[in-house]
């Protein structure tokens, strides 16, 4: 189905909307559709900043303050990385997001067998630390966070942009990355993945818990909704998988015993954005509403900011 299915009467009035969720609408909605349903504005919308963040996580949204801009980004080789790096920071870009090349992202070193054919086809081949040395040279990591979009040698990527950053003299703890590192999704929507389930969520279990104190400005786990939804799942389905894989890496943080609000305050979403415009603004508010909740109800969260669904969004060249 396309972005929205639209029923008709014989005089060509809409009767009935239906969305890629499969989720029936009204032509239009009044006040007695919310009293149907026991609308309370404090409960199920409030205001801009106020739980549950229906509207938005901060009272003037991007009113006051812009929002990070990170082109997916990596060529081949990490000198040519690096030359289209500055080109964007010279042109505004406010962060990175970097690419790599499917053999980097499956663990294989350029020169493997298994790697020919693909080596620096959709990225930055990484196969020492010297990649990412040469990557980020003359990059202000202080002032620049950047994306690791890559999952199951997650853990090993952070490990080189840390030894990077500190060899280029900037403290572990005042630099900023998101490494993707979400398996789970791997697993179901892209098929990126080595480790079987247990030790794949163990590690990125291990990453979070390294970072709480070592590198406490990185979002340790970026939480894709983003692959599923382009793998055929619904908007609605979409964002129901992401919490849930969320919940299964909060699961995991928990049982080594640490409490929630040292560590879920970190996390962070990729998500999709693409189709029918109203159900993408109702998806986003629902999920803002739905991970607030799930954090406070279900895991007794207590500090608000570490219950704003954060992330990247965006429609991957839709």
């Amino acid at each position: 189905m396309g972005v929205a299915k639209y029923t008709k009467d014989a005089k060509g009035r809409i009767t009935d909307v239906t969305l890629q969720s499969g989720i029936h609408v009204k032509p239009f909605y009044g006040p007695e559709d919310l009293e149907r349903v026991g609308f309370s504005y404090e409960k199920d919308l409030a205001d801009p900043g106020v739980y549950p963040f229906t509207r938005a996580i901060h009272r003037q949204g991007y009113r006051s303050r812009a929002w990070t801009t990170r082109q997916y980004t990596g060529f081949g080789t990490s000198y040519e990385t690096n030359e289209r790096f500055k080109l964007m920071i010279s042109h505004g870009q406010t962060g990175l997001n970097v690419a790599f090349d499917l053999p980097t992202q499956m663990g294989y070193d350029s020169d493997d067998p298994m790697a020919e054919g693909e080596v620096g086809r959709v990225g930055m081949a990484v196969d020492s630390l010297r990649d990412f040395e040469v990557a980020f040279k003359d990059i202000n990591l202080a002032e620049i966070g950047s994306g690791l979009t890559i999952n199951a040698v997650a853990s090993i990527m952070l490990a080189m942009y840390q030894a990077v950053a500190e060899k280029y003299g900037y403290d572990a703890k005042v630099i900023s990355a998101t490494p993707q590192n979400d398996i789970l999704k791997e697993m179901i929507g892209r098929g990126a993945w080595i480790f079987p389930v247990d030790p794949a969520v163990k590690l990125i279990g291990d990453t979070i818990e390294y970072s709480m104190t070592t590198m406490p400005r990185t979002n340790p786990v970026s939480v894709c909704g983003y692959h599923i939804r382009e793998s055929g799942a619904t908007p609605a389905q979409e964002i129901a998988y992401a919490i849930l894989i969320a919940n299964a890496y909060i699961d995991n943080v928990l049982l080594r015993g640490y409490d929630v609000d040292e560590f879920v305050g970190r996390f962070s979403f990729n998500l999709n954005v693409f189709g029918n415009i109203w159900e993408q603004v109702a998806k986003f508010r629902a999920a803002r509403k739905l991970w607030a909740r799930n954090l406070k109800e279900k895991y007794g969260v207590k500090k608000e900011a570490n219950m704003f669904l954060r992330g990247l969004f965006g429609g991957g060249g839709f």
